[in-house]
């Protein structure tokens, strides 16, 4: 079926047991292994008749934010701390001295992803404002903030410019740090400042070029728990929408009020922009039926108009590779409810082909 209410998947799938079980015994440099993995993802997406897919992040081992400098010399484990609401703690390393540079870019994964596909492939990348925080409180000596800065944009743009050469179907920049921002400093100023570094980025992206580039944000999602999901989106999404992207894709399956969600959407949209909101929410361990995803799709269009509204999941389902609190099955059978739930709205309102 030929929607014109699109759908699209955040990212990640869940690892199977057996490969996580063989990066912690350390063969984590064994390519066959993940390249099964990627093969067996697709074709389980695929299966479920979405119509964009992902590899999944099966090839990004560690977490989504430092799989292009993991492993780097210049690297120490005692970074920026992330606290979730469970209480458990997630750590980015710290830049010990310069210079800042990528040791993969996301277009390995992309190019591996298209050899299996049928149907057209994202990519998922980190965003610049994530990777600032890599930079210390103080100065790295012979190697200032703004040194790094420039550093860090320019690596961007390779990753980003090399995505979309390779064929993705979109360059989704993952943002979850905004939300967490406004956690960390109510005045607005770091969310500002994040949302300021992140369009120094994007400026030096055509519009033609923006427009097959998203930006991505949610509470957090990592082991059932979140890190931001108390902060009111009406701190987050006014600055949100400042950003020079063509597609914006927002959590809101778990929220409490979407509703309330939804009319901060309405009145910050433009006419240019493409908003993929959640129906799914990956941190509920309970499969939403077709049903449900078609009524909340249905909520949506009384605020976003159909030529603007698209589905997605509210988060990646695994952000982090140890994370086995969501397994494959479930997470598929969501997506499943996903497309279909979608196609039953379009169905409903005559947007379908």
């Amino acid at each position: 079926m030929n929607l014109t209410i699109p759908t699209e998947p955040i990212g990640s799938i869940p690892r199977s047991a057996a490969l996580i079980a063989s990066v912690a015994q350390g063969d984590s440099d064994d390519a066959a292994l993940y390249e099964d993995a990627v093969r067996d993802t697709i074709e389980r997406f695929e299966a479920t008749g979405s119509p964009v897919v992902t590899d999944g992040e099966q090839w990004k081992y560690h977490d989504f934010a430092t799989y292009c400098v993991h492993g780097a010399a210049n690297l120490a484990p005692d970074g920026f701390t992330i606290a979730f609401a469970d209480g458990h703690t997630r750590r980015l390393p710290r830049l010990t001295r310069g210079p800042f540079r990528y040791r993969q870019y996301a277009d390995r994964h992309l190019d591996i992803a298209r050899r299996y596909a049928h149907v057209p492939v994202k990519q998922a990348v980190i965003s610049p404002s994530a990777l600032s925080l890599l930079y210390p409180a103080e100065p790295i000596a012979d190697y200032s903030r703004e040194q790094f800065i420039d550093d860090l944009l320019r690596e961007h743009e390779t990753e980003v410019r090399r995505c979309l050469k390779s064929g993705a179907h979109k360059v989704q920049v993952d943002f979850t740090e905004g939300r967490l921002a406004v956690r960390v400093d109510p005045s607005g100023n770091l969310l500002n400042s994040f949302v300021d570094l992140n369009n120094l980025a994007l400026s030096r992206f055509s519009a033609e070029e923006r427009r097959r580039i998203g930006v991505h944000t949610c509470p957090g999602n990592d082991l059932e728990s979140t890190h931001s999901a108390d902060v009111d989106y009406a701190a987050l999404l006014p600055s949100l929408f400042e950003l020079k992207a063509g597609n914006f894709y927002i959590a809101l399956a778990g929220e409490p009020d979407r509703r309330h969600v939804l009319q901060i959407i309405r009145k910050h949209l433009r006419p240019d922009r493409w908003i993929f909101v959640g129906v799914i929410a990956p941190i509920d361990p309970r499969i939403e039926t077709a049903e449900e995803v078609r009524d909340r799709v249905l909520e949506a269009l009384e605020y976003i108009p159909l030529g603007q509204l698209g589905t997605t999941d509210d988060c990646g389902f695994s952000p982090f590779f140890d994370n086995g609190a969501t397994s494959r099955d479930t997470a598929f059978a969501k997506i499943r409810a996903r497309v279909r739930g979608t196609a039953m709205a379009a169905q409903l309102i005559g947007a379908s082909a």
